[in-house]
């Protein structure tokens, strides 16, 4: 079976949370792995020279990582490898964890994109959410100190773990240190790359990453551990009218900042990505050939993480993960998993966590209705499409709406002890056009309001869509 079609039956596994079919696909995907590598090592195991090996991308250790696999190979082949391998008194150097996370920087489709970061070592970090923030001129007191600081918080990098199997045949061993650091290498390449992916794109937050596709922020209410999900967005065209209005969503934050809006990536499912999303962003060139009409630079990245008729827009930058290995890398025996006579199973566990900086990072789109490009010189009839003047969110700040934001819900209250705060709306469908207003004059969506003593403040967005008009009204009292 082809990798791909073995990293797809272990990402169909993970969405259907069968234990047993991922591991089949993980026992799967090893015993490639180590088909290839004992192929790769046929005819070179005797071979001396060390840039020759490096030439075919068999990378030259260091005497430390050299020590660390001949002691790790030792104990594999005792009579008791687990008393052996649990006794062993060495770590996996920092140098063979930091050449995995740099493959994965670099050769990851998803990962290279992302605020990606190696926290071995580390447990807690700061970090910054406010993006882009101006010089504050004058004296400094407390509510510029406040407004400066709000956006550092501590992040904890532990709470979630991710177990990397390591079935290691009797062959494997015979080789050496180098070709056991390859397939080592590979198997925790994959193993992070499988699971982080899905976790970055689906993950609930209780035992694991929060995902793109959920709503994070002050004003969500999170039960038991997980995060409730991104209401998507209908698109129809890939265009700058539509995917413009998308990525204006994007260039504010929470809090009504404004942000540069870049490293844009768009998420789709393979499937997507072939029926869908390549018809509606490649047209025929005059001279041959297909030519891109994406409005502006953006990667389009296949994940089978993604569900089919949806895709991630947002910002890759904006989604923070930090991740590294549990015990120092320290290699366990695991009674747990027996794939084949022949081999014993191992164990690396790693640890790390991931979440969107804020809410306005990633927007999720439905594409089931996506229309292919055409010329603008051509009279193309357009595909019918259904007229939607939901909103799919409206906050007011991080205050917390009453009742709960539902697109059938037109009237709210909000009560707040802020001076200001900024009023955030995003349309259910991308052909809408939206009016915000603010006592009757129109304001920027996304932009502060300063309030009024008491309950004399009415925000109203209107929404447009060809016939359809819906009126959103929130009464707010400032306390």
């Amino acid at each position: 079976m082809e990798k791909k079609a073995i990293m797809q039956k272990m990402n169909d596994a993970i969405q259907a949370n069968d234990t047993e079919a991922f591991l089949a696909g993980f026992e799967e995907l090893c015993e490639k792995i180590q088909e290839k590598v004992l192929e790769q090592a046929k005819g070179m195991v005797a071979e001396a020279d060390q840039r020759v090996l490096a030439d075919r991308g068999v990378r030259q250790l260091t005497t430390k990582e050299r020590s660390y696999y001949e002691k790790v190979i030792e104990a594999m082949k005792s009579q008791n490898p687990k008393q052996a391998v649990e006794s062993l008194d060495v770590v996996m150097p920092e140098t063979i964890v930091d050449q995995v996370f740099n493959d994965l920087k670099t050769d990851h489709p998803l990962l290279s994109k992302i605020q990606f970061t190696s926290v071995t070592g580390l447990t807690r970090m700061m970090m910054n959410t406010n993006g882009y923030q101006k010089a504050a001129w004058g004296k400094l007191y407390a509510e510029i100190v406040k407004e400066l600081t709000s956006g550092f918080k501590e992040v904890d990098i532990t709470p979630d773990k991710l177990s990397a199997f390591l079935p290691v045949c009797k062959a494997m061993l015979d080789l050496g240190p180098q070709w056991l650091d390859s397939y080592v290498r590979e198997v925790l390449y994959e193993a992070l790359a499988n699971g982080l992916e899905d976790g970055i794109i689906n993950g609930t937050g209780k035992d694991m990453p929060v995902g793109m596709m959920k709503q994070v922020g002050d004003s969500v209410t999170v039960k038991g551990g997980v995060y409730p999900d991104k209401e998507a967005v209908k698109i129809t065209r890939l265009d700058i009218e539509q995917l413009g209005k998308m990525a204006a969503i994007l260039s504010k934050n929470e809090k009504g900042q404004a942000r540069v809006v870049d490293t844009l990536i768009l998420l789709v499912n393979p499937s997507d990505y072939f029926s869908r999303v390549l018809p509606a962003i490649l047209m025929p060139a005059p001279g041959g050939g297909y030519v891109s009409t994406l409005p502006f630079k953006m990667d389009v990245i296949q994940s089978p993480a993604v569900s089919v008729g949806k895709a991630v827009f947002g910002m890759a930058k904006l989604y923070f993960l930090g991740s590294g290995i549990e015990n120092n890398g320290r290699i366990m025996y695991s009674d747990d998993y027996h794939f084949l006579e022949d081999e014993r199973v191992y164990l690396i566990k790693m640890y790390g966590h991931g979440f969107p900086v804020d809410n306005n990072a990633f927007l999720v789109l439905d594409i089931t209705e996506l229309q292919p490009a055409y010329y603008k010189v051509e009279t193309v009839q357009p595909t019918v499409t259904t007229e939607n003047a939901t909103l799919s969110d409206l906050k007011i700040g991080g205050n917390t709406l009453s009742p709960e934001f539902s697109a059938a819900t037109k009237e709210y209250t909000v009560t707040t002890e802020n001076a200001s705060n900024t009023v955030t709306a995003v349309p259910a469908s991308s052909t809408a056009t939206m009016k915000v207003t603010y006592n009757d004059e129109e304001i920027e969506n996304g932009s502060k309001v300063t309030w009024e003593t008491g309950k004399g403040n009415v925000v109203k967005v209107e929404v447009t869509d060809g016939s359809k008009k819906e009126t959103y009204q929130v009464t707010v009292t400032k306390g």
